[in-house]
């Protein structure tokens, strides 16, 4: 019997699935743009696949069937949570440090103007203007979701997480189709390789956080969380209003300042 708060994690191959799945995906993809080999991407991607899975199972029975994630574990989590979106924060910042260096003072080779000579840039009052408000409102149902949680009200929580999956999902498509509708592409010089870098990392991180956000509607199908035990749940809902604000400062910074 452990006598202290705090949770020593067993020996697992997760770490070492999931390290392998992500450099078989990397070296997959370097291989796809020479040889157009597509093996390896789809090796890469069936493993972690299956490392989020086993590992996601693992966090499940640990946190809500054999109570392992006492308080003092909590506590170590949520600061980790906090230091994960911090580095999150700085690598958007570079993102955005790209953009201003290229677009406040533009040089002769896009025509000294921005957006560059030749670039019609997307109308930011069009489907960006739909997909922020679409954005913002799936930051107040997950909002509403952790406030019914948080009164026992599964039937409004359960009801506000299926609209957030399904306003995310939205999100998700309305860029793809932006994307295929655009006039420009990533090879149009520093404006698309800006653009599209910025925005297809966010819209990565928006289809992450609802994978997180359906895993943890699965949860709370089974009645895995209480109002006094829901880190899950929190974690998930910081990482989706992180997305939300990132898009904000996108929004203003790339689509509506920089058109």
């Amino acid at each position: 019997m452990t006598k202290h708060p705090f949770h020593i994690v067993d020996y697992r191959p997760w770490p070492l699935t999931g390290s392998v799945g992500a450099i078989s995906l990397v070296r997959g993809i370097a291989s796809y743009t020479h040889k157009y080999d597509s093996r390896l991407i789809r090796f890469g991607l069936v493993l972690i696949l299956a490392t989020i899975v086993q590992w996601w199972r693992d966090v499940t029975r640990e946190a809500t069937f054999q109570g392992k994630h006492t308080e003092k574990v909590e506590q170590g989590m949520r600061m980790g949570i906090v230091l994960f979106i911090s580095s999150e924060v700085f690598f958007f910042l570079a993102f955005f440090w790209a953009f201003f260096h290229s677009s406040l003072r533009p040089n002769i080779e896009v025509g000294g103007i921005w957006p560059p000579t030749g670039i019609r840039a997307i109308r930011p009052f069009d489907v960006p203007l739909l997909n922020t408000i679409i954005l913002l409102s799936s930051g107040a149902t997950i909002t509403w979701a952790h406030i019914a949680l948080i009164e026992d009200k599964w039937i409004e929580a359960h009801l506000s997480l299926v609209i957030t999956v399904i306003l995310g999902i939205y999100f998700t498509i309305l860029q793809g189709i932006e994307y295929l509708i655009s006039s420009f592409s990533l090879a149009d010089g520093v404006y698309g390789r800006t653009f599209f870098v910025a925005t297809g990392f966010h819209g990565l991180h928006v289809i992450i956080g609802t994978t997180f956000i359906a895993v943890i509607l699965y949860r709370n199908f089974f009645f895995h969380f209480t109002k006094n035990h829901h880190f899950g749940f929190e974690a998930r809902a910081w990482y989706w209003h992180f997305v939300d604000v990132v898009w904000l400062f996108l929004y203003l910074c790339i689509y509506w300042w920089g058109f």
